[in-house]
């Protein structure tokens, strides 16, 4: 079954913190705390209304949904909670801090029909945490998770890589330890210094240096891999592109199509494996992959077929319908 959220934003509402990289309201292009109008236009003009085969939900993010006023909150999860009963939408997907989660807060959360509950957690690392002012410790990461998913909760886990004052190794660490905690979704976010933070102050003093986009494309490709292998989906890399964000961006790996960057790794780093395990280098080759796979073979502007070809000059690459997503074969081209 697909997926799609109608995504409604509470940018900064309730959250006891401002971490060095946060400010919602250029990220989100919102500053305005949504109501019940703003609710009823999401989900009326999501065009989702009786589409089969979509799990629809109504998702709160952008904010620590379980923070705000105890009323406020109320008000947007029973507005909400209307359009699920009118089969509108299937459930509700919130977005929060891992210290803002208690038996009281789920036990509201389930009688509204919340479905899915994500924890911004960021990082693993004590000091990683405090170095960002993020407010909560690993521990209560651990603690919420087992909470959330006491209750049967969906539960989604969001870190950041190249945090200040966070190493490749301790990116790593934060997804062997989200993987123990076996959530159901990963999102992966490449730190990005945007303006009005104080990850801008200390890029600006030299004291941060954000990772490059190759670096953390290398990285985020290694995760993407480490969760696949381990089941876990991950349904977001990377910031989504919107005007605010690019007008208030100021550095770091940031990527329209960033996702995508790390999937052409993936599967060009198969190839070449594959190729090296076979004695193939320097010999005429061609690679079979799934239509759906041959753009990532090729790769943006070639640069794909181009790694490839420094070890291996004559390489083809061909679509094979046969071929399911992800599969592919590598052969030896013989002369005629």
């Amino acid at each position: 079954m697909k997926h799609a959220n109608i995504s409604i934003f509470v940018p900064n509402n309730g959250c006891p913190h401002m971490c060095s990289f946060c400010n919602q309201v250029k990220i989100t292009g919102s500053a305005k705390q949504p109501d019940a109008n703003d609710i009823k236009t999401a989900v009326e003009n999501s065009g989702l209304f009786g589409k089969k085969g979509v799990l629809r939900e109504i998702a709160f993010f952008g904010g620590s949904f379980t923070a705000i006023d105890r009323n406020y909150m109320k008000e947007l999860l029973s507005c909400a909670h209307k359009y699920i009963e009118l089969g509108y939408a299937d459930g509700i997907r919130i977005s929060t801090r891992p210290d803002c989660i208690d038996h009281e807060i789920l036990d509201i959360l389930k009688s509204y029909s919340v479905t899915a509950i994500e924890l911004g957690a960021q990082s693993m690392r004590e000091g990683v945490l405090e170095a960002n002012n993020r407010g909560h410790s690993a521990k209560s990461v651990k603690d919420s998770s087992s909470l959330i998913k006491g209750y049967g909760f969906e539960l989604g886990l969001q870190m950041m890589t190249g945090l200040y004052g966070s190493s490749m190794d301790d990116d790593i660490y934060t997804a062997q330890e989200f993987i123990k905690l076996k959530p159901d979704v990963v999102r992966i976010y490449p730190t990005i210094i945007m303006k009005g933070t104080h990850l801008e102050e200390l890029y600006v003093l030299g004291e941060y240096t954000p990772m490059t986009l190759n670096s953390a494309v290398d990285l985020c490709s290694e995760l993407l891999c480490m969760f696949g292998s381990n089941g876990i989906d991950v349904i977001r890399v990377g910031l989504h592109s919107s005007k605010s964000m690019t007008q208030n961006f100021v550095a770091g790996p940031w990527h329209p199509s960033f996702r995508e960057l790390c999937e052409n790794k993936i599967i060009i780093d198969r190839c070449i494996g594959i190729i090296k395990k076979l004695r193939l280098t320097n010999k005429p080759v061609r690679i079979l992959v799934s239509p759906r796979d041959l753009s990532k073979v090729v790769g943006q502007r070639r640069l794909g077929i181009e790694e490839i070809k420094k070890i291996c000059p004559q390489v083809e690459v061909k679509p094979e319908s046969s071929l399911k997503l992800g599969n592919l074969i590598v052969e030896e081209l013989k002369k005629s």
